[in-house]
């Protein structure tokens, strides 16, 4: 599949549909940049985003709250989905302050994230999985790889990000997304993390600095069926699976855009 030992990413780069999806998405984040709210209240929008993405993000593990429950309750400890929404919200405000470590060492800052969302639940967090262990993730019904299998793919895929590139941002967020989703590295709250990570590599690119272009969002409108279907593309390997995972995120991060947008409306009416 890959043209370039080197930099497989950039080879991902070129399947068909991809760099139509990767102008998609950076002309849709450049629309919503110019926004004249942005350029006065970008604090309000991104606040807004990392809560709509939060909440998105829990929808697709099995928390599908509304926006205003999620926006008032302040106990998040009381039943399984609470916890999930309270982990969501807890990836969401750390993920910010894991930027600067993630191109060194994020293999770390995957652990970072685990702990802070698996929070009290036992031996097995913030770290990956060991032989025998095993994995709470119903919603992702994939075959399990290995726990030697994890190891060395996670550390592969730690190399690509460490050694950086030039594929484009959408991509190499998809990738790390998929392959967390794949690998199932945690005990818990995989999907959490590999959301969280998609985000951290959106916002660390570059492509959307200001965190208000929650692709969470987008993942959660286009539905779990069709999540699970872009994410058995991935795990197929194949050029045209590849292909297809990469364009479903590039419509998710399209779709975050659009709910920022719809805040700066908001905003400008004077309605939120």
């Amino acid at each position: 599949m890959s043209t370039n030992a080197a930099d497989p990413l950039v080879a991902l780069g070129g399947l068909p549909g991809v760099p139509d999806a990767v102008d998609s998405v950076r002309k849709a984040v450049d629309r919503v940049y110019g926004h004249r709210v942005m350029r006065r209240r970008s604090n309000e929008i991104t606040s807004e985003a990392a809560l709509r993405g939060a909440r998105g993000s829990a929808a697709l593990s099995g928390a599908d709250w509304a926006l205003e429950e999620v926006r008032r309750r302040t106990d998040f400890g009381s039943e399984p989905e609470a916890r999930t929404v309270g982990a969501a919200l807890r990836l969401t405000a750390e993920a910010g302050q894991l930027l600067s470590i993630w191109r060194q060492s994020p293999l770390r800052v995957l652990a970072r994230l685990h702990l802070v969302a698996a929070a009290d639940a036992g031996d097995a967090v913030g770290r990956p999985r060991q032989a025998g262990e095993t994995v709470d993730e119903p919603l992702i019904e994939l075959p399990l790889p290995d726990a030697d299998e994890v190891a060395d793919r996670l550390e592969g895929l730690s190399r690509l990000i460490i050694a950086g590139g030039a594929a484009p941002a959408l991509v190499t967020a998809a990738i790390v997304h998929g392959e967390l989703l794949a690998l199932r590295p945690f005990a818990s709250h995989n999907g959490l993390v590999a959301r969280t990570a998609e985000r951290i590599v959106l916002i660390g690119s570059g492509l959307d600095p200001k965190a208000v272009c929650p692709s969470e969002v987008g993942h959660a409108e286009l539905g779990r069926a069709a999540y699970a279907a872009a994410l058995d593309g991935y795990v197929s390997g194949t050029p045209q699976g590849m292909a297809a995972w990469i364009t479903h995120c590039g419509k998710a991060v399209e779709l975050g855009v659009r709910e920022s947008t719809a805040v700066c409306e908001a905003l400008q009416r004077g309605a939120a």
